[in-house]
Parts: C-alpha cells; sequence; structure tokens
C-alpha cells in the first residue's frame, strides 16, 4: 500500500498543473464578455441606479415619495423552447426582448410599472460575441419597458448544455400604489374586454410549435411558405410584444379594471384569473384578424378550435377589461399609441359556471 501511495504521488507531480480553464470554464472569456455588454446595460440606467454592471450586486435608489402606500410588484420567467428556434437559426439578438416582455408584462396588468430587471444566462462555453447578441436583445427590451438592467449572472457550466446552447431567465421588479393596484374586484357584467394584438407566437407553445412544423411537416427555419411574408426562422424569432408604456399611458386617463397577458393557456386559461366569481367573458372569435402563422399552425397539425385558443395566443397578446362607457376614447388612444386594438368581447352574468365563452 506504501509503495502504491509513493508512486502515485511522484506520477501526480509530474502532471501539468490544472486550471479552471483546463476543465471547461474560461475566466478571461467571462471578463471580456462583462467588458463587452457594459455599454449595453448602461444605456439602460434610470436615475435610480446606484451602480455599475460589475459589483457584488446592483443598488437600485426606491423614489417612493410620489406613492401613498408604495407596493412592490415583482415577476420571474424564461423563454422556454423558444430558444431551439434561435439556435437552429443561429440568430440570438431577439431572445432577450422575450425575456424582459415575459415578465414586464407579468407585472404591468397589476397596474405596476418595472424598475429594474435582472438576468440569468447559463451555458456549456461561453462565447462572448454570441452572449452579447442575447444581452443586445435584453437591454432594448429594457428600453421599450423603461426598466433599467441593473444586473444578472452568466453561469459557465462544461458538460450541462448541448454545444451552443444555452439558457436564459429573468426577474423584474417594479411599484405600484396599494390603492391602485389592479386585480379584477370591480369588474362586472356590461364591461368591455379590448384586445392588444400581439407580435406573432410570442413565447409559448413552442414545444407544439416545433412538432408540428419541424416533425409532421418537415419544415426548416430557412423554409418561405406562401402565407409568410418573411422566411419561417425569422417569423418563429419575431419578439413578443412589451405593452408597459401603453398600459402606463392609458393608467394616467382612463378606467383599466383588469388585465390578462395572454402567455400559456391563450385566452381561454389567462382571461379568467383576473374574473370574479359569476362573471364570464364573452368572447366574440371573429372580431380580430389572426395572423398567418397561426393558420399555418392549425392546418398543419390538425388543431381543433379550442386547442388554438387554450395553447397560442391567437393573435391578442393583452386583454384589457374597461367600462362600457371609456371603450371609444380608449380606442382612440391605443391608435395614437401606434397599438393594433380590438374589442373583442364582453362581460356577462355566469350562470353556468363557464368563465369563458367562445362566441
Amino acid at each position: 500500500m506504501a509503495e502504491f501511495i509513493c508512486k502515485g504521488s511522484q506520477e501526480l507531480s509530474n502532471d501539468k498543473k490544472m486550471t479552471y480553464k483546463d476543465a471547461g470554464v474560461d475566466i478571461d472569456a467571462g471578463n471580456r464578455f462583462v467588458n463587452m455588454i457594459k455599454p449595453l446595460v448602461k444605456a439602460t440606467a434610470r436615475p435610480e441606479v446606484l451602480t455599475d454592471i460589475g459589483g457584488f450586486g446592483g443598488l437600485f435608489s426606491l423614489h417612493a415619495d410620489k406613492y401613498e402606500k408604495p407596493t412592490l410588484a415583482t415577476a420571474t420567467d424564461g423563454v422556454g423552447t423558444k430558444l431551439k428556434i434561435a439556435f437552429m437559426a443561429d440568430k440570438h439578438d431577439t431572445v432577450g426582448i422575450d425575456l424582459v416582455a415575459m415578465c414586464v408584462n407579468d407585472i404591468a396588468v397589476q397596474g405596476a410599472e418595472p424598475l429594474f430587471f435582472l438576468d440569468y444566462m447559463a451555458t456549456g462555453k461561453l462565447a462572448p460575441e454570441k452572449g452579447v447578441e442575447v444581452v443586445k436583445g435584453i437591454s432594448e427590451g429594457c428600453l421599450q419597458a423603461g426598466c433599467a438592467l441593473i444586473g444578472g449572472e452568466t453561469a459557465e457550466m462544461p458538460g450541462f448544455y448541448a454545444d451552443g446552447e444555452y439558457d436564459l431567465a429573468g426577474f423584474t421588479v417594479g411599484i405600484v400604489d396599494n390603492s391602485k393596484i389592479i386585480d379584477g374586484s370591480t369588474i362586472t357584467v356590461g364591461d368591455r374586454l379590448i384586445g392588444l394584438a400581439s407580435s406573432g407566437l410570442h413565447s409559448n407553445g413552442y414545444s407544439l410549435v416545433r412538432k408540428i412544423l419541424f416533425e409532421k411537416m418537415g419544415l426548416t427555419v430557412d423554409s418561405q411558405l406562401d402565407e409568410l411574408d418573411k422566411p419561417l426562422g425569422e417569423e418563429l424569432l419575431t419578439p413578443t410584444r412589451i405593452y408597459v408604456k401603453t398600459i402606463l399611458n392609458l393608467l394616467r386617463d382612463f378606467e383599466i379594471k383588469g388585465m390578462a397577458h395572454i402567455t400559456g393557456g391563450g385566452i381561454v386559461e389567462n382571461v379568467p384569473r383576473v374574473l370574479p366569481k359569476n362573471c364570464q367573458a364573452i368572447i366574440e372569435k371573429d372580431s380580430w384578424p389572426k395572423p398567418a402563422i397561426f393558420e399555418v399552425l392549425r392546418r398543419g397539425g390538425n388543431i381543433d378550435e379550442l386547442e388554438m385558443y387554450r395553447t397560442l395566443n391567437y393573435g391578442i397578446g393583452m386583454v384589457l377589461i374597461v367600462p362600457e362607457q371609456e371603450v371609444d376614447e380608449i380606442m382612440v388612444r391605443l391608435t395614437g399609441l401606434d397599438e393594433k386594438a380590438y374589442v373583442i368581447g364582453r362581460i356577462a352574468k355566469s350562470d353556468t359556471g363557464e368563465s369563458v365563452v367562445l362566441n
């Protein structure tokens, strides 16, 4: 036993000295990446931001004096399997917008203004140039939402992800006066539903989308379909609409009783989340145009109607529930804000227990 230990020690002493890079983690690449994204992060800064990227944590001075009872709103989310399309197309500058959108839209429906955003990117081997493209999207999303990107984490995890792949997660914090929180409690019979158009599929349903388009139909990201005005991959990577500034604009002058961000579960599952008991939403199915990509999926996957409405956003990314008497003025304002908006339904008494009726 003693001879074995001695021999082993001699062999180890002749080995090359190991470094973290030998294990697959390149600290120098990580440092270069941080320096490359500093201008992108700085572009999103708000006056309340007290720190620059690279510290142990971000500092944000909360100016809450304009609120009687300031309340923080938070949300966290990811991009899901839409990332697979980014890998297939080798296009990474839009998924960051999706990441921000999925979080900030969720707190905007409560009447909250997003203040800051944090991101997390994990990959097997960091490619700084690709990472910068991702952060470009995150920065752009923050600019669209009016929030600051104050920090994040990039984790290099060798052997954990397939070559060239990564995962994203995001987290946002916003603020709303407690008396102005929108929770749907004032919704009543006769209120109207206004739908804000989506930009396409947004960031939900991509497991089904990929199965239909790539497995069943045999298409590629380069396929050009007659129904679409751009290559398939570009269509699928169209970033999620960020509705924050539109919503905050409306809230200054109008009563918005409830809002639903149409994500996974579609209109059928998301609208009921803000409805009081004994109320149901009557949705007029033909009241808005359906983008062509949805018809491609419906035919290609032989999807029944209910599945379309409960899996995909089907052309509506955000639903506002408003008093009937304010509908016309709100629609005028939305047109001025360059939103495609449609009156898509009304609130009725629920006698059957159903919360959504497709009419």
